[in-house]
């Protein structure tokens, strides 16, 4: 079952590009980078069920790294959700 961005929390979607702006991240990767763009902490048991949820959703795929760490990466299904997104933002909103 996949899901669409609009039925995704904003966290989701922030998490959503937060994968796409990188080569395989792993979660604390994520973790640390929406610490330092929203100025706030991402506690685990915040990021790791919304990670998953993403991956439940056929949006986001989960592999190892590691024995102890896993990466992210966006599927085909995620990356055309955000294109579709992009799309509506910028039909909606040009600041020009």
């Amino acid at each position: 079952m996949v899901v669409q961005v609009h039925e995704l929390s904003g966290f989701q979607r922030d998490l959503l590009y937060v994968i796409a702006g990188f080569d395989h991240p792993s979660g604390r990767t994520v973790a640390d980078e929406l610490e330092r763009t929203l100025e706030c902490e991402i506690t685990h048991g915040r990021l790791y069920p919304n990670l998953d949820e993403l991956v439940e959703a056929g949006l986001v795929e989960k592999g190892a790294i590691n024995r102890r760490t896993n990466f992210y990466a966006l599927t085909p299904d995620g990356e055309e959700a955000l294109r579709r997104r992009r799309r509506w933002e910028d039909e909606l909103y040009d600041p020009t």
